[in-house]
């Protein structure tokens, strides 16, 4: 009888703090997708002095997820690929007042299929015959589709290159193209061109071709987890972050 009171007792007292650890705090991330290496690496160094704290992550196109936010859904932090979106939110006083910041930058790349015969060996190659079909994002929602056109422009090649485009929803889905040999060419994040099989990188844009691809973030206004949401800003800025963002390609937020 007395081992099964010591037994009763300590269920008494382990029950409600494990339950407690089990129930912590869900963080909502809301993250262009060419950020989900970096991130997920990021939010296991955040977690991993947090315990019982989770952070779920929602990765897509930043206007997508712009979108996303306007319309209700839940959304702690959110970060973008290009600062139209935020400038976007900020206007319609969505983010938390004095949250946003920027924190990396990327460069733009024109990506072929590896191993084959390639004709764009360059943005200008671009116009040669041979070259039928290049992927872009959709730059109604997709920051490196912005980005694509606005080099293009910088060449002089976007007006006769219009009829050969295919819009994707995402950069991860141009690199799908690609690889499959579904197009001829495509561009995308640098970042997201690293690493992958079956493609190669032709060409880099100059930085001039192209507004800064800088990423920001901020707290969307109304966050359930405000105190959490800007200490995983503050991971992001800090040494350990950027050290993160740097290996994974991404370039310091300042020149």
């Amino acid at each position: 009888m007395r081992i099964l009171y010591i037994l009763f007792a300590a269920m008494l007292v382990s029950g409600p703090h494990q339950a407690h650890a089990q129930q912590g705090q869900e963080l909502t991330v809301a993250a262009a997708l060419s950020l989900k290496g970096a991130f997920e690496e990021a939010g296991a160094r955040y977690q991993g002095g947090r315990p019982g704290e989770r952070i779920l992550f929602n990765f897509a196109a930043s206007g997508v997820l712009q979108r996303q936010i306007e319309g209700g859904a839940p959304a702690d932090v959110f970060a973008s690929a290009s600062p139209r979106e935020m400038d976007d939110l900020e206007r319609k006083q969505m983010l938390a007042a004095g949250s946003r910041r920027t924190f990396a930058r990327n460069a733009i790349v024109l990506i072929v299929p590896a191993g084959g015969k390639s004709f764009a060996a360059s943005f200008p190659g671009l116009r040669e015959g041979n070259v039928r079909r290049i992927a872009i994002g959709n730059p109604a929602t997709v920051p490196a589709g912005t980005y694509a056109e606005e080099v293009l422009r910088h060449f002089n090649v976007l007006g006769s290159l219009r009829g050969r485009f295919v819009f994707a929803e995402n950069v991860r889905q141009v690199i799908d193209y690609v690889s499959r040999g579904e197009v001829d060419a495509g561009i995308v994040f640098a970042t997201d061109a690293i690493g992958v099989p079956g493609i190669a990188v032709a060409a880099t844009a100059p930085s001039e071709s192209h507004a800064p691809a800088v990423y920001h973030i901020a707290v969307v206004r109304g966050a359930k987890h405000e105190a959490a949401a800007r200490a995983f800003i503050d991971l992001l800025l800090s040494g350990d972050g950027q050290e993160v963002l740097k290996r994974r390609g991404f370039l310091p937020a300042a020149p």
